[in-house]
């Protein structure tokens, strides 16, 4: 196997366990339920940036973590990334906390399609006739979604966009995913941590809303964010945006299936046609891929 196509299998790899993450996350933020979603945000930053400091000295020493902030422009890039996620998380779980769950629900299933055309505008990526198809397929699903609810969907848009630009920017960030994730929220713990404490001596943290299991669970989100975060950046700098976007349905996928069945949230015949659509699309992107790898170790078979 080609080094190229075993970076590409570990993209995939981790573009899937990203998915899945993600997919299953939501039950976690409503275990945390009564906390407020602003003080949530909080804490996740500070968070994620210790798991990401203490992984990232484990794994690289603190010479290493130095080295690329050197870079030029090196700073403002990492800070921008840092913002724009941020704004993500906070769209999300505001509206997951403020009952605005069919905008969210919309949001996940246009952001991937939002990632790949940004992967065929920005960086000129080509379409197999597997992706092309794919791609149609989940237009489809999501123009139909769209039609069906009648509105313009401003928490959705922000949610698909803010994605979109964040793994742009990731595509061009070349250094390992625990250290990019990292400088991205390196330059937002002190302000993060300054808040939590003015919100926890003030009585308007979690401590004063919480369970103690809550609280304790809520120690959890530095972790949470963390891995699915890095399992991206590795996907992000081995795989095209348009594979990475097409994978990405199966998160909001997965979400539905909570949504129906754990939490009991209504589901029509519109979503299910529009469920139906995508994964259809998905199908036919599994089968490209699996064609595309089967004709790779036949060349390789041949040439040996």
């Amino acid at each position: 196997m080609s080094e190229s196509r075993k970076q590409y299998k570990i993209g995939i790899t981790a573009a899937l366990i990203c998915a899945v993450l993600w997919g299953v996350l939501p039950i976690y933020w409503q275990a945390l339920r009564p906390i407020d979603s602003s003080v949530i945000i909080f804490y996740r930053i500070m968070l994620v940036g210790v798991v990401c400091f203490i992984a990232a000295l484990k794994l690289y020493g603190i010479k290493a973590i130095k080295a690329p902030l050197k870079k030029k422009w090196a700073k403002l890039k990492f800070f921008t990334a840092g913002l724009v996620i941020t704004a993500n998380w906070s769209i999300y779980i505001w509206a997951v906390n403020a009952d605005f769950v069919i905008q969210t629900c919309i949001g996940y299933y246009i952001e991937p399609l939002m990632v790949c055309i940004f992967g065929i505008i920005i960086f000129k990526e080509s379409l197999t006739k597997f992706k092309l198809t794919a791609f149609c397929f989940a237009c489809a699903g999501v123009l139909l979604i769209l039609l069906y609810f009648r509105e313009i969907p401003l928490i959705a848009l922000s949610l698909a966009v803010t994605f979109a630009v964040y793994a742009a920017m990731k595509k061009t960030f070349n250094i390992e995913a625990m250290l990019s994730l990292f400088y991205e929220t390196m330059f937002l713990v002190t302000f993060a941590a300054a808040v939590i404490v003015y919100l926890e001596v003030n009585g308007k943290g979690a401590i004063a809303a919480a369970e103690p299991y809550q609280y304790a669970l809520l120690f959890l989100s530095g972790i949470l964010t963390a891995i699915p975060l890095g399992t991206f950046a590795v996907a992000a700098n081995r795989v095209p945006l348009v594979t990475l976007g097409l994978i990405e349905y199966i998160s909001p996928s997965i979400t539905l299936i909570i949504g129906i069945f754990l939490f009991k949230e209504p589901f029509d015949l519109v979503q299910f046609i529009a469920f139906v659509i995508i994964w259809i699309g998905l199908a036919i992107f599994t089968a490209g891929e699996i064609r595309e790898a089967n004709e790779i170790k036949r060349q390789g078979d041949i040439n040996d």
